[in-house]
């Protein structure tokens, strides 16, 4: 196969797909997803890739048998993976634990880590060579809830792919899960943090009320407003150099802002600037905002690994968005972030509930998340840290992540793919490439919509 990216070609043998259960009896019982799990933009497989070198110390072992093994052990402790989704009244989505199992595939490839050149980033374009889509396996009712393949290199490192089902867990859950499975792979007995179910703690009252304000549940349109055959995936890396200048935009009272704030900020008015839109479009910033570790006392308990983040939404028209300073997008993200109270957890459920579990509205809208503190390059399963961890992909013109990554210069970043049309993502590249190179130290002047068309 060739990737885009450098040409490389590789061949990958696979076995046939088997089903991996639980190594022990478990529980054969019927546990509801809370309501923030079961919403319909979460009703998706979201694939995961780690890239693992070879390791001198394992020598004579096989990743694919350790693995296999270490996940037929975990999935004792987390045996709601390995049972199927059913949809109840309501479209209320319950898990039957029917211990059946998580597929999983042994594969070998003909690649080598040391001539990838840099193709080992997203968008992987060889991804469906390392995570093979089983017919019919990618729903999200009476599914596998996940897939794994565990692909051996030439190089005698390995790749493993992970497909999940995102309403049974979030970024978070999913790295607690595959460390399990690496602990267990290095000898341990349980898991250092035991899985924790508590759906409850997220479920809308009765009767709900819908007390905040959600924008991210809008009535709007649900359908992407222009074909998906013309789609191109990049990704950008943002490393010290690019943050200082990004930072530079910042008005003086928010130099203090994150990292995920000034860079979303930038990200948004430029995309907004590609996508040409009607002037009073509104235009909307969707970004999860994890409630772990948020509240005192805690909501959400510590081995939790269901849907522990809300969403918040900053909104504009597309003429605000540009013509004002990236300021203007920084203190909007900045305030929708700082909303998320207990009571907007609450009433995020309730709102779902009482609207039918809806999904974003799409026209306008930009999702990006910021994974880089998950730990996904941490997972070891005794070949120590991946060389990349993390989300495989963009999801089509709505989802960017930013994703922990060192660039071939060695340098510490991210990186942050992006799917957009073709004519649309040679002007946003084009107004980050103005935006990072125009830096100058804050004047509240910036690039406007007809800047450089």
């Amino acid at each position: 196969m060739k990737s885009n990216a450098n040409f490389i070609e590789f061949k990958v043998s696979r076995r046939e797909p088997e089903l991996i259960a639980p190594s022990k009896p478990t529980p054969h019982e019927f546990k509801p997803l809370s309501d923030i799990d079961d919403q319909d933009g979460l009703r998706f497989q979201m694939p995961i890739i780690q890239i693992y070198r070879h390791d001198s110390s394992m020598q004579g072992k096989d990743p694919v048998k350790v693995i296999r093994e270490a996940l037929g052990k975990a999935l004792v402790f987390y045996y709601p993976f390995a049972g199927r989704l059913r949809e109840g009244p309501n479209r209320k989505l319950t898990v039957e634990c029917t211990g059946e199992g998580v597929l999983f595939i042994e594969a070998d490839a003909d690649f080598d880590l040391q001539h990838s050149g840099n193709v080992l980033q997203p968008p992987f374009h060889f991804l469906d060579e390392f995570l093979y889509d089983v017919p019919d396996s990618d729903g999200v009712i009476n599914c596998p809830l996940m897939l794994i393949q565990v692909t051996r290199l030439k190089c005698r490192g390995f790749v493993f792919a992970l497909r999940f089902n995102h309403t049974m867990s979030d970024g978070p859950g999913i790295v607690q899960f595959m460390t399990a499975i690496g602990e267990l792979a290095c000898g341990e007995h349980s898991p250092s943090v035991l899985p924790v179910w508590e759906r409850q703690i997220l479920n809308a009252r009765n009767p709900p009320m819908t007390t905040c304000i959600h924008r991210e549940y809008d009535d709007f349109t649900t359908t992407i407003p222009f074909p998906l055959d013309d789609i191109v995936h990049r990704a950008f890396f943002f490393g010290p150099n690019e943050i200082a200048t990004l930072r530079s935009y910042a008005p003086p009272l928010l130099r203090h802002c994150t990292t995920m704030e000034i860079v979303t900020a930038c990200l948004w008015k430029c995309r907004t600037i590609a996508f040409q839109p009607n002037p009073s479009q509104e235009m909307r910033m969707i970004f999860p905002n994890n409630a772990r570790n948020k509240f005192s006392p805690e909501l959400i308990p510590k081995g939790y690994y269901g849907v522990g983040f809300m969403f918040s939404t900053a909104v504009s028209t597309a003429e605000e968005l540009v013509k004002n300073s990236i300021g203007y997008a920084l203190e909007l993200i900045r305030k929708a972030k700082a909303d998320m109270t207990k009571e907007y957890v609450q009433s995020a459920a309730d709102t779902l509930v009482i609207k039918g579990r809806p999904c974003f509205p799409v026209d306008g809208t930009y999702i990006i998340s910021d994974v880089r503190h998950l730990g996904w390059r941490d997972v070891d399963f005794g070949w120590g840290k991946a060389l990349y961890g993390g989300p495989a992909k963009a999801f089509p013109v709505m989802v960017s992540y930013f994703v922990a990554f060192e660039n071939e210069k060695d340098e510490s970043g991210f990186v942050v793919p992006v799917c957009l049309p073709a004519q649309v993502m040679e002007r946003f590249a084009r107004e980050l490439q103005n935006l990072l190179q125009a830096a100058k130290p804050f004047n509240g002047g910036e690039l406007g919509m007809d800047s450089h068309h």
